[in-house]
């Protein structure tokens, strides 16, 4: 035996005890459709992220022109656009003048005493962009430390996101997970009372615009059931934002809570505020809802708690959705649906049973044509869908129903460049040639035309994993990793298996 055909074996060799070793120490990610769980849309609400940075643009605005001895006197956004009246109307030129050189990412425009500003196409579709790919950061983030493994998380059309998470078990608790913005903010209590009504009776000609109410949590004192509601500024002291971790604990009465950790420039703007608000109290507010207000009795700098009448897994999930970030927008759910386990084995039982069915035919077909060769193309082919299981598992590539699809597929195209590689042994033998000649010519001929048929199915298949949904994405995967080992099976390892069994002989009746 040649001793390049001794090394291609041990190499063969070495591969099939490596691949066997990894199929039994490791298990395939199974996708939704296959193992169950749950599939949720959400729509992202965009438009509060394009108002609050309306709101972020008027106080930068009003800041820089205050620093010009230009007084701002209302701002209001209407119409898409953000409105300004000027304290001294006759400075709107000027005003005009500092806004553009100073914001160019806006559009002007002028009315009677004030100003109209609008973000620029660009901006609005950067800002739009940015708020999608942030939501699916955020969730992703959360899955993850949910627990959860081979989620899939894709922006569905303009403002939407698919979340699909296999082998979920607490459905209820996931959706509360994914659904949470979990702003937390961190603001100073101005007046509380047991009613808005109460709160409203102080300001009869409306709330100052730096002001706000915010409604805390139901509580039972003296065995009826109270809310505190309270008025507190709108600009936070600080926002989930600065948190650098959050971890579950206990409060001082033994019941549920969740820690809180600052970044350093968190505790330093925290420590400073703190510092100015002793004998005041805090509101600690969580998407819009005062959890707690405790009073301030000495500086804090880099630590804090959130408390409320939190179960223990409550706590746990607020933990989790606190330490991933909160998402930049509200979300809703639009869409849900839920893939029992026993749909997913059921659709595991007929695609193998295809897949089976598909193997066999393809085998029958290539050895009655081809006879041994036909036999060696075969045991080729095992050996590509071998690797092709082996990839998988090596690179976590979740399987889909769409995947195994690409996988069957693989099947009829696994023995596709050997058809064209025999054809062309066939086409020497016929001219005269011995069979060891006609198998180098054969293989020589038909390289070029299996490398550029490949090539090309290796382009599509790539197009849909970038470009397609994740269904296509599933088959997509399985399709070019099959067509890619497929070079190496239909060539290399079939040749060597050609040259031991058949090449040393000059003629062969069952050859081919």
């Amino acid at each position: 035996m040649k001793v390049d055909v001794k090394i291609k074996l041990i190499v063969i060799f070495l591969i099939l005890v490596g691949s066997i070793y990894l199929m039994m120490t490791k298990s395939p990610k199974l996708g939704l459709d296959l193992q169950g769980g749950v599939s949720i849309t959400l729509k992202v609400d965009v438009d509060k992220v394009i108002k609050d940075q309306y709101l972020n643009l008027a106080k930068d605005i009003e800041k820089k022109l205050k620093g010009e001895n230009i007084d701002i006197l209302s701002y209001k956004i209407e119409n898409e656009s953000l409105k300004i009246v000027l304290l001294d109307p006759t400075k709107v030129d000027k005003a005009k003048e500092i806004i553009k050189k100073e914001f160019p990412q806006v559009v002007l425009d002028t009315f009677d005493g004030g100003l109209s500003v609008k973000f620029a196409d660009w901006e609005l579709n950067r800002i739009k962009t940015n708020t999608i790919k942030q939501a699916v950061e955020t969730l992703r983030n959360r899955i993850d430390q949910f627990g959860t493994l081979s989620a899939n998380i894709a922006q569905k059309g303009k403002d939407r996101v698919l979340v699909e998470i296999p082998g979920v078990i607490d459905i209820e608790r996931a959706k509360a997970i994914i659904g949470k913005t979990a702003q937390l903010e961190l603001k100073e209590v101005v007046d509380s009372a047991f009613s808005k009504e109460e709160l409203l009776q102080k300001y009869p000609n409306g709330l100052p615009d730096d002001l706000e109410i915010l409604e805390g949590q139901e509580e039972v004192v003296n065995g009826q059931k109270v809310k505190e509601w309270f008025l507190v500024k709108k600009t936070p002291i600080i926002t989930g934002a600065m948190l650098k971790d959050a971890r579950t604990a206990l409060d001082q009465a033994g019941n549920p809570a969740v820690n809180f950790e600052l970044t350093s420039e968190g505790a330093e703007i925290f420590g400073e505020a703190t510092q100015k608000m002793i004998g005041k109290r805090l509101a600690i507010v969580l998407d819009g809802k005062v959890m707690s207000a405790p009073v301030i009795r000495s500086r804090i700098t880099s630590s804090g708690q959130i408390t409320g009448r939190f179960t223990t897994e409550e706590a746990n999930d607020l933990a989790v959705v606190l330490r991933a970030g909160a998402l930049p927008a509200p979300v809703s759910i639009v869409e849900e649906s839920v893939v029992g386990p026993t749909l997913g084995k059921e659709s595991i039982d007929k695609t193998l049973m295809a897949g089976i069915v598909s193997f066999v035919l393809v085998g029958v077909f290539m050895i009655f044509r081809y006879a041994l060769s036909g036999f060696i193309a075969i045991i080729a082919l095992m050996f590509n869908l071998m690797l092709l299981w082996v990839t998988m598992l090596l690179f976590d590539i979740t399987l889909t129903l769409p995947g195994i699809a690409g996988i069957i597929l693989n099947i009829g195209m696994g023995v596709d460049g050997n058809v064209i590689i025999f054809e062309r042994i066939k086409e020497e033998l016929h001219n005269g040639k011995t069979l060891r000649v006609a198998l180098e010519e054969g293989f020589k001929r038909g390289f070029a035309a299996i490398f550029d048929s490949h090539v090309t199915v290796i382009i599509a298949a790539l197009a849909l994993l970038e470009f397609g949904n994740p269904p296509l994405k599933g088959f997509a995967a399985t399709l070019s990793i099959g067509t890619f080992i497929n070079l190496f099976t239909a060539v290399f390892l079939t040749k060597m298996l050609l040259d031991l069994t058949i090449g040393g002989k000059k003629y062969f009746k069952y050859a081919i």
